[in-house]
């Protein structure tokens, strides 16, 4: 049996979805290739959604044990884990719900099966079915990477889906891991309750983000209770009838912690095995991602990834704008524009959240660009006083002549919420001073984002 299509999307996720939509909307016959148990995505089912409903109840639960500090009598607060499974599986599968309905729809085939390339314009489907398309898109995604850590494969852990989906309080974790699932994850562990060991390899957590911000998210997991160990080297993990054990290196001291569960959160790897892509001749980067340039097309120029499979970031903002770039590119349709490295959001859901679009100082310092900076502290500002939300700063990045904003930091009350205070203006190319232009009102945590703005212009005025 063979079909034709104008467009396969291999993958049923952010990039694959959207590519999948645009195309059809384009009026070209689509297939959508997806052999997931569930259909919706990483983002639906395992990432984004499940793990921010879980974070913000213990966001909620935080304040409520802490309500002293404003005063309030709460006699207790503790989680309901039961309970908040509960919540947490209603909620993603409403949005799992209206994903399967948008796939199912008849605008384009949907293929509940695994697929590998034949040829660079053929793939077959797990019972033998071969669809046959002038243009691809690969998005399928990413999944759990098990790096040659001493004793880690032969060791049980727990998954970022085992955690998401707990539906009990474990006494005691070891999260291997520093990035952002290991930091959010393990923050979510402690305050449910877990005794939580966080162990990092780098110098310090969330090593993508600027040492400062890491450094304020830190002290907070420290105040929270969680044992933080950085710029370590495992040298060995154990497994036994009363837990793990796993045996590291830190400051030249040799250390052993135990715990009863190992959550390993030491990154993901593009999920490209059994898709044949030697087949297809696309070729992949060293790190294991399909290659791609700026519109997203292989080394076969009628094959377009997009999402965790070519990153270069693992965010669905991110994928969902790849997936529509690339259908758009494929056929011809105008306007498709690159996407805008200078616009790159990327937001950490800790408590205190840390938030950064744009450039960072160390990028724009190791290319030799020219550039100004101001930040300021929430421990000096309004609003955050009243909330006891002081941890953290805002920071600005601009250029030195006319002041174009170049890139923005956030670590502290409402980062996520905040960054995109810079986003629309950054996409409008404005300059600090276009920006001062709008009003700020207080008491607010927006206002804040004023105050560094102004001593950049202070700064370009006295030069």
């Amino acid at each position: 049996m063979s079909e034709s299509f104008d467009f396969i999307a291999i993958g049923g996720g952010s990039a694959g979805l959207n590519a999948a939509r645009v195309a059809a909307d384009l009026g070209k016959s689509v297939a959508s290739v997806d052999g997931a148990e569930e259909l919706g995505g990483l983002c639906i089912l395992k990432g984004c959604m499940p793990s921010k409903t879980l974070l913000y109840a213990t966001d909620v639960l935080h304040l409520a044990q802490h309500g002293r500090t404003f005063r309030l009598n709460i006699p207790s607060a503790s989680v309901d884990i039961k309970r908040l499974h509960a919540r947490k599986r209603t909620i993603i599968g409403e949005f799992a719900d209206y994903r399967n309905k948008a796939m199912n729809s008849d605008r384009y085939r949907v293929f509940r099966s695994h697929a590998q390339f034949l040829d660079p314009h053929r793939i077959q489907l797990d019972a033998g079915t071969v669809l046959t398309g002038k243009k691809f898109i690969t998005g399928t995604g990413s999944r759990v990477a098990v790096p040659p850590v001493p004793g880690l494969a032969e060791t049980p852990f727990w998954t970022s889906n085992d955690v998401l989906d707990l539906d009990f309080v474990p006494a005691s974790v070891i999260v291997l891991g520093g990035g952002i699932v290991a930091c959010e994850l393990s923050q979510f562990l402690r305050r449910i309750g877990s005794r939580v060991v966080l162990i990092q390899r780098s110098a310090h957590i969330l090593r993508e983000h600027s040492p400062a911000t890491s450094a304020v998210v830190q002290q907070a997991f420290r105040d929270d209770g969680i044992d933080l160990h950085t710029d370590t080297k495992v040298e060995s993990i154990r497994h036994g009838k009363n837990g793990v054990t796993v045996m590291f290196l830190s400051s030249g001291k040799r250390i052993v912690k135990r715990a009863q569960y190992l959550f390993n959160a030491l990154g993901r790897t593009p999920h490209t095995s059994g898709l044949a892509l030697e087949k297809a001749k696309v070729d992949l980067t060293p790190a294991g991602r399909i290659k791609t340039n700026r519109w997203q097309q292989t080394s076969q120029k009628h094959i377009y990834a997009g999402g965790d499979v070519c990153g270069p970031h693992d965010i669905v903002h991110l994928a969902v704008a790849q997936g529509a770039l690339a259908a758009k590119h494929a056929f011809g349709e105008k306007p498709a524009r690159p996407l805008d490295r200078r616009l790159l959001l990327n937001v950490v859901f800790t408590d205190p959240p840390m938030a950064s679009i744009g450039y960072q100082e160390s990028e724009l310092t190791r290319d030799g660009v020219p550039f100004i900076v101001a930040s300021y502290p929430f421990d000096d500002h309004g609003k955050s006083i009243l909330m006891e939300a002081k941890r953290g700063y805002v920071k600005v990045i601009a250029a030195p002549s006319k002041g174009l904003i170049l890139g923005a930091e956030i670590v502290g009350p409402q980062a996520g919420e905040l960054i995109h205070c810079f986003s629309g203006p950054m996409a409008m190319k404005a300059t600090i001073f276009d920006v001062l232009r709008a009003p700020w009102y207080h008491p607010t945590l927006a206002e804040i984002i004023a105050y560094p703005l102004e001593e950049l212009a202070e700064q370009i005025f006295a030069q």
